[in-house]
């Protein structure tokens, strides 16, 4: 079976750090690409992050100041998700995603960033930033 896992989520408070972790727990298949999405109440689910087997990553234009920075460790089929300095705006579910169809990696282009390109997922963990 395919199960992917969400872990460390909780409440923080703003301009502290959080780290969210996937881990690909049934490893049925490999994923050429995992990523996160978000979904904030009464919202669409949105593009966070990602990052190919190879460990090429993406990250959302808005959030690559430095407060957002994925990360995997192919050895405990694992991706991470380091959040410094969350704001209140980033209070989500965030979500765990793993594409099994094939994507050729290209330095400097992004990896798949849309919901319908992925094809698994987890079931999300919650993540709210106290001001």
């Amino acid at each position: 079976q395919v199960e992917l896992v969400e872990s460390g989520g909780g409440l923080v408070q703003a301009g502290g750090s959080l780290r969210l972790s996937c881990i690909n727990s049934g490893r049925a298949i490999n994923f050429y690409f995992m990523g996160w999405f978000r979904q904030a109440p009464g919202k669409e689910r949105e593009f966070v992050a990602s990052i190919s087997e190879s460990g090429i990553t993406t990250v959302r234009t808005d959030l690559q100041k430095g407060r957002f920075t994925i990360s995997g460790d192919n050895a405990k089929n694992t991706v991470y998700l380091q959040m410094n300095s969350p704001k209140f705006e980033d209070t989500a579910v965030y979500y765990c995603a793993g594409r099994q169809r094939g994507w050729t990696p290209l330095p400097g282009a992004p990896g798949p960033q849309r919901t319908y390109e992925y094809d698994y997922w987890g079931q999300g963990t919650q993540v709210t930033v106290s001001s």
